[in-house]
């Protein structure tokens, strides 16, 4: 009996599930796997990644891993945390998710505008952080902070000009330290400021508008650089360097959370669409994302949690917006 589109889909995503969660994750990583699950509407797997995190909790930081534990990183599986909380009723996550957000709120490592320094022991601010705190900040209470962080990192990194984010600020030196426009680093950007667009009040309706320009903005950016194959190289703009999968996977998912829910213009499916057929494509026997920016350097196409996770997010996200047209 041949098998239906829907169970075809079904496989596709478990297998790709399992891959992510028999691999090795540090907390980002370990932060985009429980996202990845809370929007695929799986509690079991959400609480028990999130679980996991608080158990490696170390001075307010989630999921740390021996002596890796940047600030915003850890901050990146507290929305999960938070929905733990919230379904078991155990306190433990709650108790832990309040000593991570103090830990955001009081620090002082950060730049003069009030941005948090990516890195514990550096002044350095990373796109990457875009999806890392904003989103947690904005969840538990504190959207305007959300919002201040987004615009922080902004001053830094954004060329208008280009509409693309460069990849690393090193503050105490007052200059770059990558100014490259990495594309998974713009795909964090793009994806985590619309998870924040979700999270924000009504009453915040400015700001809102405002982060809608940022993610408009950042999507034409990169998909003025996609390649005849729908993917991209791991610099935007320089075909020079490798051709990777997941800033296809970021930006489509964003493309489908933001027509979903009414403030991107139908006319980006198009673009989320081809992405998506492209990410599909690279899926292996193993439920492998291939051609990712790869573990354990980021400085080669191979396999990553992140990729896997962001295969998921993308297919939560269109699973969605299909149920609703």
């Amino acid at each position: 009996m041949k098998r239906k589109p829907e169970e075809d889909e079904k496989s596709l995503i478990e297998k790709v599930k399992t891959a992510l969660l028999g691999m090795q994750r540090y907390n980002w990583e370990q932060g985009v796997a429980a996202q990845a699950m809370l929007e695929l509407g799986d509690d079991q797997w959400t609480v028990s990644l999130a679980r996991a995190a608080v158990m490696r909790q170390q001075n307010g930081r989630f999921s740390v891993i021996g002596s890796h534990d940047p600030l915003t990183d850890s901050a990146s599986v507290g929305e999960a945390v938070l929905y733990a909380g919230k379904v078991t009723g155990d306190p433990l996550f709650i108790n832990a998710a309040e000593e991570m957000l103090r830990l955001l709120l009081t620090t002082d490592h950060r730049a003069e505008n009030g941005a948090l320094y990516h890195v514990n022991l550096r002044k350095e601010i990373w796109v990457d952080a875009y999806y890392m705190a904003p989103p947690f900040l904005a969840v538990a209470g504190h959207p305007e902070e959300a919002v201040e962080q987004i615009d922080g990192y902004r001053e830094f990194l954004w060329n208008s000009e280009d509409k693309l984010f460069s990849h690393i600020w090193d503050d105490e030196k007052k200059e770059f330290k990558r100014k490259a426009y990495w594309g998974v680093g713009n795909g964090w950007a793009a994806s985590g400021i619309t998870r924040v667009i979700r999270a924000l009040p009504e009453n915040m309706e400015k700001e809102r508008n405002r982060l809608i320009t940022y993610v408009t903005e950042v999507i034409d950016g990169c998909v003025a650089h996609m390649r005849s194959d729908s993917l991209f190289h791991d610099v935007v703009d320089d075909p020079k360097s490798f051709v990777e999968t997941n800033l296809g996977q970021m930006v489509s998912y964003s493309i489908f959370r933001g027509v979903e829910d009414g403030w991107l213009n139908r006319s980006y499916i198009k673009h989320a669409q081809k992405m998506r057929k492209a990410a599909r494509s690279k899926v292996d026997r193993y439920g492998m994302v291939q051609g990712v920016c790869g573990v354990p350097e980021f400085n080669r196409p191979y396999v990553a949690p992140e990729g896997q996770a962001f295969f998921l997010l993308m297919e939560a996200a269109a699973r969605e917006y299909e149920t609703h047209i």
